[in-house]
C-alpha cells in the first residue's frame, strides 16, 4: 500500500514506480498504454454500470511517468462507494487478469483509492470531489470520452 506524502497542500499517495510491475507479461501485442487504456475505461464502465455519476478518465501520460490514467467518479452513499470499489476490483480480476496493487479509504468511504500501477481509481462522495478537485489539479490533462454504461461489449 503507498505511504502519503504532502504535496503542496494535499496529501497525495506517495508511490515508487520502481516497485510497480503489471500483473500479466506484456507482449508487443498489447502494450503497457494500451493496457492501461482498456483497465481505465473498464473501471469506468463499471463505475458507471453501478450508478457511478460523473465518471471521468484522464490522461496523464504527457503530464507525469508515474501514471498513465485516473478514473474519477461520484457516489451517493458509502454503500455504493463500496459497490463500486468492489466491482472494479472484480472486473479486472476477471475480464483483465490484472489485480489491485493498493488501495486506501475503503473503511471511510468518503475517498476510496484503487492502485493499479499505471492506472489510479479515485471513488468519492460529493462533497470530497468538490473539495479535492482532481479534475482541476490535473487540468492539463486530457479527457478520454468515456462511453454510456452498456454501449460496450466485453
Amino acid at each position: 500500500m503507498p505511504g502519503w506524502v504532502r504535496r503542496s497542500s494535499l496529501r497525495c499517495p506517495q508511490i515508487d514506480p520502481t516497485t510497480v510491475t503489471p500483473s500479466i507479461p506484456e507482449s508487443p501485442s498489447t502494450p503497457r498504454t494500451d493496457r492501461a487504456l482498456a483497465l481505465a475505461l473498464t473501471a469506468a464502465r463499471v463505475a458507471g454500470e453501478t450508478r457511478g455519476t460523473d465518471v471521468r478518465v484522464l490522461d496523464l501520460r504527457e503530464l507525469t511517468d508515474v501514471f498513465d490514467y485516473f478514473v474519477v467518479a461520484t457516489g451517493a452513499s458509502r454503500r455504493q462507494l463500496h459497490a463500486m470499489a468492489d466491482e472494479i476490483e472484480q472486473a479486472a480480476k476477471h475480464e483483465l487478469r490484472d489485480a489491485k496493487r493498493g488501495g486506501e479509504g475503503y473503511e471511510e468511504a468518503r475517498w476510496i483509492v484503487l492502485d493499479y500501477g499505471d492506472v489510479v481509481v479515485h471513488l468519492f462522495d460529493a462533497e470530497a470531489r468538490a473539495y479535492w478537485d482532481i479534475e482541476h489539479l490535473w487540468s492539463d490533462a486530457r479527457r478520454v470520452p468515456v462511453p454510456e454504461p452498456g454501449t460496450v461489449d466485453r
